[in-house]
């Protein structure tokens, strides 16, 4: 069963909560409240989440001091955050924004359909990453119980298909949203993350072929999923 995927809302009025919820409803994915920075934090520390939306104006913690606490833990740096403004403040405020490490800007009102198309993006390459790591452990446990195979463990040559065959859907899901983002001059982060999602499975590919009978399999080394 596929997990969905989770969505952080940060806002301190309910009703730009709920419009968000209205927007990204159609997603299918579980979107998770937070009503100020200190809550977004919390929740933050007990679930993984594929992006954050984030309201700039907030009292108490506004966005710019949340995204920092945000970059700051070594469990939350990598997820993406979309800034969210009711005030355009002029170039040097989308500046903070960005420095703060937003991957994207967005001015109040925004369009519905491009926050989720752009929403989208991110839980696509989040999901996929999910996939990665789930072949990766497979093979991992291919190559540590090599030697030591229990009665109920599958015999190596149906291990391998499978995992190949899993790893060629994800290859397959991965290009065609890579050509998608070319298509749509996405925004680079979303075009470097799913860079980075390619070199991984390139490098979980050639670790999988190298346990094919007489590729000398032992010498499979696995990505860094990092």
């Amino acid at each position: 069963m596929v997990q969905k995927a989770k969505i952080l809302l940060v806002d301190d009025r309910p009703e730009n909560l709920l419009a968000l919820e209205a927007i990204l409803s159609a997603l299918d994915q579980t979107l998770v409240r937070a009503s100020s920075g200190e809550e977004a934090l919390k929740a933050l520390l007990t679930d993984d989440f594929a992006v954050i939306l984030l309201d700039v104006q907030m009292p108490g913690m506004d966005g710019f001091e949340t995204a920092a606490h945000i970059k700051r833990r070594e469990r939350t740096r990598d997820i993406p955050i979309i800034f969210l403004t009711a005030i355009n403040h002029g170039p040097h405020h989308t500046f903070r924004g960005y420095a703060a490490g937003a991957v994207d800007y967005i001015s109040k009102p925004f369009d519905p359909w491009v926050l989720r198309a752009k929403v989208s993006v991110f839980v696509e390459l989040y999901m996929k990453n999910c996939q990665l790591r789930e072949q990766a452990a497979l093979l991992r446990l291919q190559l540590e119980g090599g030697t030591h195979q229990g009665a109920h463990e599958k015999e190596p040559a149906g291990l391998l298909a499978e995992l190949s065959a899993r790893l060629a859907a994800v290859e397959e899901q991965a290009e065609a949203l890579s050509k998608q983002l070319d298509d749509e001059s996405a925004d680079a982060a979303a075009v470097a993350t799913a860079a980075h999602l390619e070199r991984k499975l390139t490098g979980l590919r050639r670790a999988l072929d190298a346990l094919e009978p007489g590729a000398g399999g032992s010498a499979a080394t696995l990505p860094s999923q990092g």
